[in-house]
């Protein structure tokens, strides 16, 4: 594995409402994912740190995010095969993580 850029999302919501928001919707990463099958496994070392790992198309990528006071950092790790496609992940995490972390989102 080939580490991967850090993505930076900020927010106005509370450590507590971004993990209940993360714990609610990180299901519905898989079907963003191309290919339609990916298997995706997440897991809480921490009160604020939860890493995800996503098997896709025969590639495996994991990620670290910490939640902090006004910002979410997600640490990537990507196979040097997807190094070339980072650009377009982190453009992608940056937009769905700020639609997440929107103070007015109902869900």
């Amino acid at each position: 594995m080939a580490s991967g850029p850090t993505i930076e999302i900020p927010h106005t919501l509370g450590r507590q409402e971004v993990r209940r928001r993360l714990a609610n919707r990180i299901g519905e990463l898989p079907q963003h994912i191309p290919g339609g099958v990916a298997q995706m496994t997440t897991a809480w070392p921490g009160e604020d740190r939860m890493t995800v790992h996503i098997v896709a198309l025969g590639q495996s990528a994991n990620a670290t995010i910490d939640i902090e006071d006004r910002i979410v950092r997600v640490g990537l790790i990507l196979p040097p095969i997807l190094s070339f496609m980072s650009g377009a992940i982190s453009a992608a995490i940056q937009r769905g993580g700020e639609e997440l972390l929107l103070p007015d989102h109902s869900g």
